[in-house]
């Protein structure tokens, strides 16, 4: 309920924002009409995680023809852009690329039409479900905007169009492919993401966690299978593997500090195949989301354990315990720099307006933004923000209680790609060329 109060309330203040008046949302405001044809050609154009070969061919000949150094297949498909303009730090804008392997549904006349083959084999339909298409297009007016006012800051640039976001991998490829050691290592690292439950053109931000660790988790019971109707002689792994289901909750409830955020879900429970048949294994899938390291250590601990002692408490043989498989790599959470963030997010508002600069609360959903900043805590500051992309109509029919909102990763996901793309752009743009603002400037 407090939920909804805080965003109908944030409708209501966007509609009565004064927009302030600057030069570089007239210039947006001018460029609106190419970049949105920059945004149907990626929506219509998606590809999946570690096969954007065209997205990011076609986005680094922007970079190239706007004056960038660019590098592509950084970490498989990933591209750097680097621009020196004199002494100075150097930030890191970030924006990344692939799509969902989804049929799209949304209607729109530039809906994907493309097939996939993802990991799994089966070909599937491919959707910009989570709106990259709006960071990359938000990224190019981004570096047009810097390119056009070189006279207006001192330092370096350094933008990258990342991979494999979707699938978590693709920001730790482009660092062990020599992302901070190979180009410009960044003093500040920025980046944003559209958000499926606040009213386009809205920015939230959350100082510190933001998003979480997570973790998949493969669980295998063993058990001694046999007849159905005899099953004093056997040892059932269903009976086993929901126990182990049941006990994992007290992890949360019982072992985790309620003031430490924390969720175990089992995804998947399969086992057998006949009704009248004890099989003789079953399997689970987790997903453990945790936002400390500490936190993350209990939980995964705590699963191995609770695992290997219920299957003592039925009985089972040494040799027949259950295997806890967590898939590396993991999503480690990311963490907005406290004092940072304040920062930026108090310029924002005064740039946009209190009433659409809002602090939000942290989710429990990943992003492997975090980590940019994990590969160096000590010399940079990060932050990841969110830009609205609810239609405004749309959202007040869901504040009426007449509809429902998709989300993210839904086929009916459609952002009002314009206001995400301008708010972004600006919010970038503006924030860049203060972090990179000529010292005779400051002075």
């Amino acid at each position: 309920m407090m939920k909804k109060i805080l965003l109908a309330s944030a409708a209501l203040m966007i509609s009565a924002a004064p927009a302030q008046a600057n030069e570089i949302r007239a210039t947006i405001s001018d460029d609106m009409p190419a970049l949105m044809e920059i945004y149907r050609d990626l929506h219509a154009n998606p590809e999946l995680s570690f096969q954007e070969v065209e997205t990011a061919a076609k986005l680094a000949a922007r970079a190239k023809a706007l004056g960038f150094d660019v590098t592509e297949k950084v970490g498989q498909t990933g591209v750097v852009a680097v621009m020196r303009n004199g002494e100075g730090p150097t930030v890191m804008l970030r924006a990344d690329m692939d799509g969902l392997p989804l049929v799209e549904k949304t209607g729109l006349p530039f809906a994907s039409e493309r097939t996939a083959i993802p990991a799994s084999g089966v070909e599937t339909g491919v959707m910009h479900a989570c709106g990259h298409d709006t960071h990359m297009t938000a990224w190019i007016g981004t570096a047009q905007l810097m390119s056009e006012r070189k006279d207006q800051w001192s330092g370096t640039l350094v933008m990258i169009l990342q991979p494999a976001e979707e699938i978590g991998e693709g920001a730790l490829a482009m660092l062990e492919d020599g992302l901070y050691d190979r180009f410009p290592k960044p003093d500040y690292v920025l980046g944003f993401h559209d958000a499926a439950q606040f009213p386009a053109g809205m920015i939230g931000y959350s100082p510190g966690y933001a998003l979480a660790n997570v973790d998949s988790v493969d669980i295998t019971v063993p058990g001694i299978g046999g007849h159905g109707a005899y099953p004093h002689t056997t040892k059932d792994p269903v009976v086993l593997a929901s126990a182990i289901v049941m006990k994992l909750q007290t992890l949360v409830s019982r072992e985790s500090s309620p003031l430490d955020p924390a969720v175990i879900t089992v995804g998947s429970f399969h086992a057998g195949f006949k009704h009248n048949v004890i099989s003789d294994e079953a399997k689970l899938q987790l997903t453990v989301r945790s936002y400390s390291d500490e936190s993350r250590k209990l939980l995964l601990d705590g699963i191995a354990r609770i695992a290997k002692g219920e299957a003592m408490a039925a009985g089972m043989p040494d040799d027949r315990m259950p295997s806890v498989t967590v898939q590396v790599p993991y999503t480690p959470s990311t963490f907005n720099s406290p004092d940072f963030t304040a920062d930026v997010m108090a310029k924002l508002s005064t740039r946009f307006g209190e009433e659409r600069v809002m602090q939000v609360p942290s989710v429990m959903g990943g992003e492997d933004f975090g980590q940019f900043l994990r590969a160096d805590p000590d010399g940079l500051r990060s932050l990841i923000f969110w830009v609205g992309g609810v239609p405004q109509d749309q959202f007040d029919r869901a504040a009426a209680g007449e509809e429902s909102l998709p989300s993210l990763h839904s086929p009916y996901w459609a952002p009002d790609a314009e206001k995400v793309v301008a708010t972004a752009t600006e919010a970038m743009t503006a924030a860049t060329l203060d972090l990179l603002k000529p010292a005779s400037a400051g002075q």
